[in-house]
């Protein structure tokens, strides 16, 4: 069973790789990195600040894209194209296709978040007085090995960016060590960010398993909006609202997962907070996003189970 889950996450991520889509927003989501150092230059002595809240934010941004982009096109697809068929008249299950497809989407976005993670943390450590022709040459030697090693062997084209996203991550987290509160921060962030995208990609499993990829995107949207405001609907002003509206958004607030967990205050982060732990924090964090990928995947089985394909 695990060998062939196995076998589908790779091969949804190694499509997804090759998605141009995917490459801008790749792309974008660097030049918006690069960019806070731009708006860091006018802060004066808040630009470390600004470097890695500005990158934890395009982390936060971008890997939820990621995952509603792929999460939403990626099963259709096998469907419009009847690919689907061949591989379940396979030894293998709907819903070991299913979990393998949204491991799958997990794998591409634990690559962008560590990738992007590691060139906040590189530019962070230059702001905390590491020695920039360091840190730009740690980061030209791993770009010029990805490419290289991309053009010289076709292989790692796809299963490249891997190793190479975790050197980055590891050699921002090394670098950075001159910054140890935007460094905690970035991992912080990062951490509760691929926590974040793993319950919309469940919400886009789950969608996608009987919808259309534009209404799949459109409700899984909407749901990472709603459960980004799911502690102001539980707080909604009788006064300005109304009872019933409050009311109402006490209750929506209980029944979807509260993703505004997932972008706790800096002073957290950071652990300037004297009275939080951030350890504990993270821990009750992955609690409830394992709860919530297990049953949005229980349910998402289910409904694909009963999909007519003809």
């Amino acid at each position: 069973m695990f060998q062939r889950v196995a076998t589908i996450a790779y091969a949804t991520y190694r499509e997804a790789v090759r998605a141009r889509i995917l490459l801008g927003l790749a792309g974008v989501a660097v030049a918006a990195a690069f960019y806070s150092l731009v708006v860091g230059a006018f802060a004066l002595r808040e630009a470390p600040r600004v470097v890695s809240d500005f990158g934890a934010m395009t982390i936060s941004v971008f890997s939820i894209a990621v995952a509603i982009l792929i999460g939403a096109t990626s099963l259709y697809r096998e469907l419009e194209l009847k690919t689907i068929l061949p591989i379940l008249a396979r030894p293998i299950g709907r819903g070991e296709f299913l979990i393998g497809k949204y491991l799958g989407i997990m794998l591409v976005v634990a690559v962008f978040v560590l990738a992007e993670g590691g060139l906040v943390l590189m530019m962070s450590a230059v702001l905390g007085g590491r020695s920039p022709l360091l840190s730009v040459s740690v980061g030209a030697l791993l770009a010029v090995t990805i490419v290289v090693a991309a053009w010289r062997f076709a292989p790692l084209r796809t299963s490249g960016p891997i190793p190479w996203a975790v050197a980055m991550a590891a050699a921002g987290v090394v670098l950075a060590s001159t910054a140890p509160a935007e460094r905690s921060l970035v991992l912080a962030s990062s951490a509760l960010a691929f926590m974040e995208v793993a319950i919309v990609a469940g919400f886009a499993m789950l969608f996608s398993a009987f919808s259309t990829p534009f209404l799949s995107a459109l409700l899984t949207l909407g749901m990472f909006i709603v459960g980004r405001s799911a502690d102001s609907m539980a707080h909604l002003p009788i006064k300005t609202f109304g009872k019933a509206l409050h009311d109402a958004g006490f209750a929506l607030s209980r029944v979807v997962p509260n993703l505004h967990v997932y972008v706790p205050a800096r002073p957290l982060l950071t652990g300037e907070a004297v009275d939080a732990n951030l350890l504990r924090y993270l821990s009750l964090a992955g609690v409830q996003t394992f709860g919530w990928v297990l049953g949005l995947l229980a349910v998402s089985s289910f409904v694909f189970k009963r999909r007519d394909f003809t």
